[in-house]
C-alpha cells in the first residue's frame, strides 16, 4: 500500500505502542496473538488500551480488524446490528476489546472503525486461515480435506484480498468512522462440502473429506493445546454460519470475489509461493 509504514513492536507495552503511531495518521490494527484464551485475556485488553491511548495522543484515526466471536452462537444472519452475546472465553475477550473501542468513540476521544470479518481464506494468510490449512493446503499435498463439525452447513468465508481492499477504502473515507462495518463477503455462503468441491475441481482431483466432530476434537485435545483451544469455537461450524456485508457493498458499490474465483486465485498463489509443509 502506497504511503503505508509497517512497524514492529509489542503493542502490550505502552511506549512501544506510542512509538508506532505518527500524528494525524490512520492506524490499521490487524495484530494477532497466539491462539490461547489465557493469552488473549492477559494481553488483548492491554494491547487495545495502549493503541487507543496512542491514537488519542497523536490524533490518529483507528481502523480495527475484528472477528465475530463476540456475537456467540447466532441463529440466522450476522449483521452489524447483531447483539453481543459471547458463548466462549475468546468471545468474551473480543467483546471486551470491542467495547473499549466503542467507549472511546462514545467519549469522542478517538475516531475509529470496527471492521469485522468472517472466517477468512485466500492469499497471504497461510496457515492462520483454517480453510487454507485444513482444506486447500492439505488437498494440494494429495491429502483428504478436514472440515470442522458438519460439512453440510453453510459457512461464510471472507476472501483475504477483499478484506485488505475494504480496510483501505474504509480508512480513506470520511463518513465511515465511528461505526461497525462487516467486510465484503461473497454470498450465498457455500457448504463445507461445496467449498471442498471447488478446491477439488481446481486441482483436478476427487473431493474427499473428513469431518472433525466435537467428540473427535475433544479426544485429540488431550494431546494438543492448539486443538483444545479450537474446541470451544466449534459451535460456529455446528450450524449455518452466515455473514452479511450488505452495508459495505452498498456504500462502496463493491462486489465480493465469488468463491470459485477466490479458490482458484488462492491455489495459484500457493503454487507460486509454496508453503513449508511440516
Amino acid at each position: 500500500m502506497t504511503g503505508a509504514t509497517t512497524v514492529r513492536a509489542d503493542l502490550t507495552v505502552a511506549p512501544q505502542a506510542r512509538r508506532c503511531i505518527e500524528p494525524s495518521s490512520i492506524v490499521y490494527l490487524v495484530a494477532g496473538l497466539p491462539y490461547a484464551a489465557s493469552v488473549w485475556k492477559a494481553k488483548w485488553p492491554r494491547l487495545i488500551e495502549n493503541t487507543i491511548a496512542a491514537c488519542q495522543e497523536n490524533q490518529a484515526r483507528l481502523v480495527f480488524l475484528d472477528n465475530v466471536y463476540m456475537y456467540g452462537k447466532v441463529e440466522g444472519v450476522m449483521t452489524e446490528e447483531t447483539p453481543v452475546n459471547p458463548c466462549s472465553r475468546k468471545g468474551e475477550v473480543r467483546a471486551r476489546v470491542a467495547e473499549a473501542v466503542l467507549s472511546a468513540i462514545r467519549q469522542r476521544s478517538v475516531k475509529a472503525i470496527i471492521a469485522r470479518s468472517a472466517d477468512f481464506y485466500g492469499p497471504y494468510a497461510g496457515r492462520s486461515s483454517t480453510p487454507n490449512s485444513l482444506v486447500i493446503l492439505r488437498m494440494m499435498k494429495g491429502e483428504k480435506a478436514y472440515w470442522l463439525a458438519e460439512a453440510s452447513f453453510r459457512h461464510s468465508l471472507t476472501y483475504t484480498l477483499d478484506c485488505a481492499e475494504a480496510l483501505i477504502l474504509l480508512g480513506a473515507a470520511e463518513d465511515t468512522y465511528n461505526q461497525i462495518w462487516h467486510l465484503p463477503t461473497a454470498h450465498p455462503a457455500p457448504t463445507g462440502a461445496e467449498f471442498i468441491s471447488m478446491v477439488a475441481v481446481n486441482l483436478g482431483v476427487e473431493p474427499s473429506l473428513i469431518e472433525l466432530k466435537r467428540w473427535l476434537l475433544q479426544s485429540a485435545g488431550l494431546f494438543s493445546r492448539l486443538i483444545r483451544e479450537a474446541v470451544e469455537m466449534i459451535y460456529q461450524s455446528e450450524s449455518d454460519y452466515l455473514f452479511d456485508s450488505t452495508k459495505f457493498e452498498r456504500r462502496f458499490s463493491f462486489s465480493p470475489t465469488p468463491y470459485a474465483e477466490g479458490v482458484r486465485n488462492t491455489i495459484e498463489y500457493f503454487r507460486q509461493h509454496p508453503p513449508k509443509f511440516s
